[in-house]
């Protein structure tokens, strides 16, 4: 038996969305029962030079809407990192969760072997769908996702394997 890529991609990053939906809704919840200043978990990292919670929820977001739209044969929609608090980080894991689940599988077809061109500071570079997906798009995604659960288990929120897979 064969998956097809839809398969192996589009359910994959709609549960690791809605994993970090949960550890950013109990991570508010750990905030207002704690009356901590929420802009210091917002802006806390792992180390200096790593990006912060919001950015890695947004980074973690444009990977997975960016690989299905592109697997898909789409535009990839540009949002603005406009997010400030976790309503706004939950609003745009919801969208992101509502534009991959949207896009239709039938558009998958033949995603393998689809030239994907990427541009990244300013150098342009071609790859076929299956590598794209599984060397770059996914690895960051999940890059993301772990750095974020981290940054939370780190802080103290409590969270755990379970929270962090989607399935509390």
């Amino acid at each position: 038996m064969s998956i097809s890529i839809h398969q192996a991609s589009v359910p994959v990053f709609v549960q690791g969305l809605k994993g970090l939906k949960g550890v950013l809704t109990k991570a508010a919840a750990h905030v207002e029962a704690r009356k901590l200043d929420p802009e210091a978990l917002l802006k806390a990292r792992l180390y200096p030079d790593m990006f912060p919670l919001i950015r890695q929820v947004q980074i973690a977001t444009d990977f997975a809407k960016g690989c299905a739209a592109r697997l898909a044969g789409e535009e990839v929609p540009a949002w603005d990192d406009v997010e400030t608090g976790f309503d706004d980080l939950i609003a745009r894991i919801d969208r992101a969760i509502a534009y991959v689940e949207g896009l239709d599988a039938g558009k998958f077809e033949g995603a393998e072997d689809r030239d994907i061109t990427l541009t990244r500071r300013g150098e342009t570079s071609v790859v076929k769908g299956l590598a794209y997906f599984q060397t770059q798009a996914q690895p960051n995604f999940f890059f993301h996702l772990t750095t974020a659960y981290a940054i939370l288990r780190k802080n103290g929120v409590e969270v755990g394997k379970r929270d962090y897979l989607g399935m509390a």
